[in-house]
């Protein structure tokens, strides 16, 4: 069955694999695309970073989504007493199974859970993303960066602890869940099933255009052109190539579903972040004593810039713009992954969860600002103040002052981290894809078969403003999400009451 299955994918692929290849290697596809997407892109992206002044300068507009998201995590933090604080010792506990039963219902561990959401995030935002904010707002973002980060581990909790407890579980064990979900099954208890019915479906199709966009094309084009800058090679024909390998590789495994995604994740992963982490100790290490400097700058600058444009308020705006892209605690995908764990207490898995924020933004995001401020010092990286034309460069560059070899080990990161979110987004995508036209195999077979079209033309073209409608397709889920959170915090807290007092009562451990 797998060999005929991978078969049927080649021959459908074929033919439109044909003209991507002769149009990415003649040119022209690229504008065709953008042509026809630009004016989509630029209307879905104006309404939902619709931005507001906090400032003078340009650099201090922020966007009314990612207030709503930073308002949603401050309310969420005080609702449930600093449980990204009280609840960590917890999370770690959770997730080295010390309360797990294996006989609990679901698909993967609460590692694996963990691994294949953090697949998702962790990524270019931590290499490329944390070097623009830095260049913009100077070493003051990522004080404000690590505090979004803190802040955003209480919407994890709260949206991953709804999407277990309102996820379904189909005859043969299979499990469907998200925001689709409780939202269409959480709102409903609370009598609001039209309103409910309506955010599902919207979250969706969001969703969904997002896993093909900046959870797929965007990862596969960022990593084809870190390829190709390492080995010397031109876009297109080498472009084509790296793509279908991807591809193939990428279809190998996500044809197995969650519990194959989740066992590479959690190999994947940690080595990935474990490589980039030792790199950086490495530099950190050379510099040692240049670090209390670094944190000094960094809060320094975080309160009181010089020569940053914007001031203390454009710092602060691109210290939180950077940590909602790069976690997004608030989105609602992650709730997708950790919906298929094996627990019977919906909570466990919030709190697990909870620690996605911290290794994401606080430690991997943190790493790569210390990096980039401490071999900054004589301004050879960077001009603060000034954005940075290309992150991937600028934070390689800093690695490569200490380390002239690390260009090649970030090129592996960053395929790396490309192939794990890729995975990750084509599991959102699916979901979605089946609670819109159902769970039949056909469903499922035609979604996997276009995610895997679609990195071979991302590996191959540049599709600017595909890419840009695929971000605000990703940020629309957000609002559909944060009103189902609000409306179901009291579920989320008598989820939370029930497993503290399972394992106070000596039930769980």
């Amino acid at each position: 069955m797998r060999k005929s299955l991978i078969l049927f994918l080649v021959s459908l692929l074929a033919p439109i694999l044909t003209f991507a290849q002769a149009e990415a290697e003649g040119g022209g596809l690229d504008e065709k695309i953008n042509d026809f997407i630009e004016p989509a892109a630029n209307a879905v992206g104006s309404v939902v970073f619709y931005s507001v002044q906090l400032g003078e300068s340009a650099s201090s507009a922020m966007p009314l989504v990612i207030i709503l998201l930073l308002l949603a995590a401050t309310i969420f933090t005080v609702y449930f007493k600093f449980i990204n604080i009280t609840g960590f010792k917890l999370a770690i506990n959770t997730v080295r199974g010390k309360y797990t039963d294996p006989n609990d219902k679901g698909e993967v561990s609460h590692f694996q859970a963990l691994t294949a959401a953090l697949s998702g995030t962790v990524g270019l935002g931590n290499i490329a993303g944390v070097a623009i904010a830095i260049s913009l707002g100077g070493p003051g973002a990522t004080f404000w960066m690590i505090i979004a980060g803190l802040l955003g581990m209480s919407s994890k909790f709260v949206e991953c602890t709804l999407g277990v407890r309102y996820r379904d579980i189909g005859p043969d064990g299979t499990v469907y869940g998200g925001p689709m979900y409780y939202l269409s099954r959480g709102l409903k208890e609370k009598g609001f099933t039209g309103l409910g019915k309506f955010l599902a479906v919207f979250f969706a199709i969001m969703c969904i255009g997002g896993s093909f966009g900046g959870g797929n094309m965007f990862q596969a084009n960022q990593a084809a052109q870190q390829f190709n800058d390492m080995v010397g090679a031109t876009a297109g024909y080498s472009g084509f190539l790296f793509g279908l390998l991807m591809a193939c590789i990428v279809a190998v495994v996500i044809i197995g579903g969650i519990k194959r995604i989740g066992r590479v994740t959690e190999k994947i992963v940690p080595s990935m972040v474990g490589i980039y982490i030792a790199a950086a100790l490495i530099i950190l290490g050379a510099n040692f004593s240049q670090i209390p400097n670094a944190f000094g700058q960094i809060i320094s600058g975080a309160f009181t810039p010089l020569g940053i444009a914007g001031g203390f308020v454009g710092v602060l705006v691109q210290g939180f713009r950077r940590a909602a892209f790069s976690n997004e605690a608030g989105v609602g995908s992650a709730a997708i992954a950790h919906s298929a764990v094996k627990t019977n207490y919906a909570a466990s898995e919030g709190i697990v969860a909870l620690l996605e924020p911290f290794i994401d933004t606080v430690v991997v995001c943190t790493m790569t600002a210390l990096v980039i401020i401490i071999t900054n010092g004589d301004g050879s990286i960077m001009t603060y103040g000034e954005a940075a034309s290309d992150g991937v460069l600028a934070t390689s560059k800093a690695f490569a002052s200490v380390l002239p070899w690390f260009p090649f080990i970030l090129t592996i990161a960053v395929v790396l981290f490309a192939f794990s979110t890729m995975l990750s987004w084509s599991y959102y995508g699916l979901q979605a894809w089946k609670y819109l036209f159902g769970r039949s195999r056909a469903s499922d077979l035609s979604y996997k078969l276009l995610f895997c079209i679609f990195i071979i033309v991302g590996s191959a073209i540049q599709l600017g403003a595909v890419i840009s409608f695929s971000d605000a397709m990703i940020f629309a889920m957000v609002l559909p999400n944060v009103v189902g959170l609000f409306i179901l915090l009291p579920e989320v807290r008598k989820a939370l009451n029930k497993y503290k007092g399972d394992i106070k009562s000596g039930k769980l451990g």
